[in-house]
């Protein structure tokens, strides 16, 4: 069929065109034309497979990464637990430290509000003195920042005052059993006052052996102090406020978990000092020092002054930066867990039951 085609072109061409060029020029379309005739056409399955191809091509290079992502994220999430681990340990470590020697200064120099003010001023200078060095950045601030600190400050200066009172009137072990009950102060807080969802079920049923345990300590021990006890309890629900607060009042300002503890701390100061001069006052702590030193040496009591103000502000210090990186809840637990320490170790020390 191309021959014959190619030969009535040729004819058709001899009439048409001049004879010094029809003849070369049928030749050549005859030859194009069966040249062309023997062009492999594209084949639909071959487009087919070159697609598919490419399309695995792509598919695995959105695979892979994925995959990279994924393994970065995962090595993210493991840095990020492996330091709130570290956070927890130190924080517990210097949680027990500061509770031993807070109640060896009690035991002999029973004035929880000056002592909490002592805290409170040994960590003030602790921060200023780093900013002023450089060793930490200092914070930017604004009247804002203030405002929203002050209602944490007042919550944080009631749950200090607080647990010291009970310190002052009760074991350690005591104080720090009726402290245990936070966790349910915080499910009740985060609930009312929070707006928070209900919890799961497993939540309320993990706090019913924490208030039961509470209870059972409230009416089996034989020494026990009301004002102490009603001093915990009223700590428990200030330092929940100070928590769920704290962690709102802490999104977009800028200010790390280290400094925002800074700041509320110079801040609780200022709110703290001149309620502990007017209800104990200098000549009750005169008096309660040559007392102390009826007992003790004037070397060891001033070096657990320091040391409990010192430790006081590190593990809280501490604990702040853990709460930048967790929940209030999470935290109201793992300062439960703490207490599990800080219980044994006390019993070990001051061998009470």
């Amino acid at each position: 069929m191309g021959s014959l085609q190619c030969l009535r072109v040729s004819r058709a061409s001899i009439k048409s065109v001049t004879p010094l060029y029809g003849t070369k020029t049928s030749l050549s379309l005859c030859r194009n034309t069966h040249a062309m005739s023997f062009i492999p056409r594209p084949n639909a399955k071959t487009q087919d497979s070159a697609l598919t191809l490419t399309l695995r091509r792509r598919n695995r290079g959105v695979v892979a990464a994925a995959a990279a992502g994924a393994g970065a994220e995962e090595a993210i999430s493991v840095g990020r637990k492996l330091k709130i681990g570290v956070y927890f340990g130190t924080w517990w470590a210097l949680g027990v430290a500061f509770n031993i020697y807070n109640k060896k200064v009690l035991n002999v120099f029973p004035f929880p509000l000056l002592t909490s003010t002592l805290s409170l001023i040994a960590g003030s200078l602790i921060m200023i003195l780093s900013w002023a060095t450089k060793i930490a950045e200092a914070p930017h601030t604004d009247v804002d920042f203030w405002m929203g600190l002050a209602p944490v400050a007042v919550a944080h200066g009631i749950g200090q005052v607080g647990t010291t009172v009970c310190m002052s009137k009760n074991d350690v072990s005591f104080t720090h059993v009726i402290k245990s009950a936070e966790p349910a102060f915080s499910v009740i807080f985060s609930q009312i006052f929070m707006g928070e969802k209900r919890f799961p079920l497993p939540v309320y049923m993990s706090l019913l052996p924490i208030i039961g345990g509470c209870a059972l300590a409230a009416a089996t021990q034989l020494n026990c102090n009301m004002i102490g006890f009603v001093g915990a309890m009223i700590s428990n629900m200030a330092f929940v406020m100070r928590n769920n607060l704290a962690k709102k009042t802490m999104k977009g300002k800028g200010v790390s978990g280290m400094n925002y503890y800074a700041c509320l701390t110079i801040f609780s100061l200022i709110l703290i000092t001149p309620f502990a001069y007017i209800v104990e006052g200098p000549e009750m702590w005169i008096q309660g020092w040559k007392t102390a030193l009826q007992t003790t040496s004037p070397r060891d009591l001033l070096w657990w002054v320091v040391a409990q103000s010192v430790f006081y502000h590190l593990y809280n210090q501490v604990s702040y930066m853990s709460l930048d990186e967790i929940s209030p809840l999470t935290f109201s637990i793992g300062n439960t867990m703490k207490r599990v320490a800080i219980i044994a170790s006390s019993i070990i020390i001051f061998q009470t039951p």
